[in-house]
């Protein structure tokens, strides 16, 4: 017996039995092939998904036009029949493992990827909506402008749902179960239900009947083109989050309407892109945060609705079902890092579950918004055929790991699989790396997740762990491969005082001394009232953010244009938010004592005591009262890597010891050391290792 029965009951949506209340909402993971036809990334990313045991696979952001709108560079394609093989394919890696599938249909309307210009939406606007995966491309030294958007005729509004049902048509020709209508998040279905947004003045707009009008009337087509008996589900937003947008309770009328004309299931979403917090719900947001819709929409319905966002605990996710607040649970982000959620649920695993931490780095960050397929901060494995079939070594090697930060954790839990003898090292009490500033940055809790999650699955792997250890070269030559992880530090720029600033490090150090993983005591760097956070990057936005969380009077100096301009973009959307002693939308947080200042375009000149000169870039300088200065400026840690390369051992570097980025590209370069290495250990001139040779390359090379 399962310990969530109600997670595992069958549902029953319009004629398709889906085997239990999982789904994956859908993602848009912009891995098809250029022209938009299916790719085998595709075929592996959804397979994993079924294979885990998500009972309804919803496939993302598939454009039935992609001639005026592809909602990423790489996103899939329905708006012709050469596309159906593909799908074909697609929706057969699916069902192999038992999951109903459907695809989910979106033009995103002003919010196009692809093309670039002459957007198409419900009226003239101009955009800046730097969040948007159809952003304004904005150069290096170029300024934002904005992004002009043009109306539609009333001509191609009605093509538009020609074009909208004959993709559903192919999308049921292919095998899928069901189709789903994007009508979320500001695309262009979104766009006209929007009472925001739409402000045309024919048919389509105006009235709550008149905004109806266009998504009716593409259910009607589909109905006539696949048969009434074919499910169609919409994703909406509950909540737009903006004045004059929908709230919750136009919501319900339009959850009423949607039932009367033959929708199968509401999935139910949040926001539009003029509130992104609400729709991408980083870190700061709270799980089961959007309850409140589901069922206020169930009591006006009899159709199953499907909540999502935030979704993380099976423990969590069966008392909404149990308690009527839900008839499914929507996992998006949760299934990227972690496809096997289900059957780990399923069978009493849930502490082996990697929960997704809400970080938006691997997801969006650095895949959608920069064109590139998505990925997972904390799951390399993530749409990367590499890991389906996680090799044994050929031969068991003796591997020294300096550092236990993400990517000697991660690079040590993958060697260990493999069956490689791992000793890692960490010249402090606990391992964790910078993952642990999140112990006491407000809203960033979730980040000890997963350093909690991969400590506990070394535990369970052979890794001999040596904490309060700081190995030196002559320690490392009997290894047969050195990983250098040993991440970054701060550093202080020239300037006159810089004796008197302190390392960030010590300041947002976590003083608890019962934690399981660090029984030891720490004792933090005690700051003054008036704190100056000097950098960038998150060291700086986490610092600024504990500062100010505990009542410090903080500025930040950085000397770029726009303050945490690498930092994940929702992140700091919400952190603006804040510093401003404000919130984003559907957060309640407590408001700082004083709101954080920003100088950008500016650096420290000297310190002194009780005071900083500031210098901006027309070198014009101010006086600050200041009495603590914490710099986060950083740098690697990459004195023993080059030690260890002169003193002729094997070592590679990876993580914030090759230049501080993020924990994505940590956990990937630890996760790609670990998979790649073997007994051949051949290093090319570039230092990497070379596995996989041709056997005649490899003899010449080793004979």
């Amino acid at each position: 017996m399962s310990a969530y029965p109600h997670l595992f009951e069958p549902i029953q949506i319009g004629n398709m039995l889906v085997p239990n209340r999982i789904c994956h909402v859908p993602t848009d993971v912009s891995s098809s092939n250029a022209d938009g036809s299916v790719s085998e990334r595709d075929i592996y990313h959804h397979g994993e998904i079924a294979k885990g045991g998500t009972g309804l696979v919803i496939v993302g952001a598939t454009t039935p036009d992609s001639a005026t709108g592809r909602p990423t560079v790489t996103c899939l394609v329905a708006d012709a029949d050469n596309y159906i093989p593909g799908l074909t394919r697609l929706a057969s890696s699916m069902h192999r493992y038992g999951a109903k599938c459907a695809v989910q249909l979106q033009h995103p309307g002003r919010q196009c990827a692809i093309p670039r210009y002459n957007t198409m939406s419900t009226n003239d606007m101009v955009l800046k909506l730097p969040w948007s995966a159809g952003h304004e491309i904005v150069y290096a030294n170029a300024e934002e402008k904005g992004k002009p958007v043009r109306a539609m005729a009333t001509e191609e509004v009605l093509e538009m749902v020609d074009k909208f049902s004959d993709a559903a048509w192919r999308v049921k020709q292919a095998g899928f179960d069901a189709v789903e209508l994007h009508a979320a998040h500001g695309y262009l279905i979104s766009q006209f239900m929007s009472p925001l947004l739409n402000r045309r003045i024919d048919r389509f707009g105006g009235s709550f009947e008149n905004r109806m009008r266009f998504i009716l009337a593409i259910i009607d087509q589909i109905q006539k083109k696949c048969g009434r008996d074919f499910p169609i589900l919409v994703r909406y937003s509950a909540d737009e989050w903006v004045p004059g947008g929908r709230a919750i309770n136009e919501s319900v009328e339009v959850a009423k309407v949607l039932e009367q004309a033959g929708v199968a299931a509401r999935d139910l979403s949040q926001c539009i892109q003029e509130s992104p917090g609400a729709g991408f719900d980083p870190m700061y947001y709270p799980e089961g945060w959007t309850t409140y819709a589901s069922v206020a929409v169930k009591q006006a319905v009899t159709i199953p609705v499907i909540n999502s966002h935030t979704l993380r605990n099976p423990d969590f996710c069966e008392k909404m079902i149990a308690e009527g607040k839900t008839d499914l649970v929507g996992l998006s982000r949760q299934i990227l890092a972690d496809p096997y959620w289900p059957v780990k649920a399923q069978m009493g695993k849930a502490g082996e579950i990697r929960r997704c931490i809400s970080c938006l780095t691997g997801c969006w960050q650095e895949s959608m918004m920069a064109k590139k397929e998505i990925g997972c901060a904390i799951n390399p494995a993530c749409g990367n055929e590499a890991f389906e079939s996680l090799a044994p070594a050929k031969k068991a090697l003796s591997v020294a790991i300096v550092g236990g930060g993400p990517a000697g954790m991660e690079a040590a839990r993958i060697l260990s699989v493999r069956g490689h003898k791992v000793t890692l090292f960490e010249k402090t009490g606990e391992l964790g790396g910078a993952i642990l500033g999140c112990c006491l940055t407000p809203g960033k809790e979730k980040m000890k997740w997963y350093a909690d999650w991969i400590r506990n699955q070394l535990k369970k792997l052979p890794v001999d762990v040596r904490l309060n250890t700081a190995p030196t070269a002559g320690d490392l030559k009997g290894y047969d491969a050195v990983l250098n992880a040993t991440g970054a530090s701060s550093y202080v720029p020239d300037c006159f005082g810089a004796e008197r600033v302190v390392g960030f490090e010590g300041v947002i150090a976590c003083p608890k001394v019962n934690c399981e993983f660090h029984p030891g005591k720490r004792m933090p760097v005690k700051t003054g009232e008036k704190v100056l956070v000097w950098g960038d990057h998150y060291a700086a936005a986490d610092t600024a953010a504990f500062l100010a969380s505990i009542g410090k009077d903080v500025t930040i100096v950085t000397e770029q244009k726009e303050f945490g301009s690498s930092v994940e973009v929702i992140h700091m959307y919400v952190l603006r938010k804040r510093f401003a002693q404000g919130d984003a939308e559907a957060l309640e947080s407590k408001p700082f004592k004083f709101p954080v200042k920003v100088l950008e375009n500016s650096t420290v000149y000297a310190v002194r005591e009780g005071e900083v000169e500031v210098q901006d870039k027309n070198f014009t300088r101010t006086k600050l009262a200041i009495d603590t200065v914490v710099t986060c400026h950083t740098r690697a840690n990459d004195a023993l890597f080059a030690e260890l390369k002169q003193a002729g051992i094997p070592v590679f570097n990876a993580g914030d010891a090759v230049r501080p980025r993020n924990l994505n590209a940590a956990v990937h370069e630890g996760a790609m050391f670990g998979l790649n290495l073997d007994d051949d250990m051949l290093l090319n001139p570039n230092g990497a290792v070379m596995n996989h040779l041709p056997l005649d390359v490899l003899g010449q090379l080793k004979n």
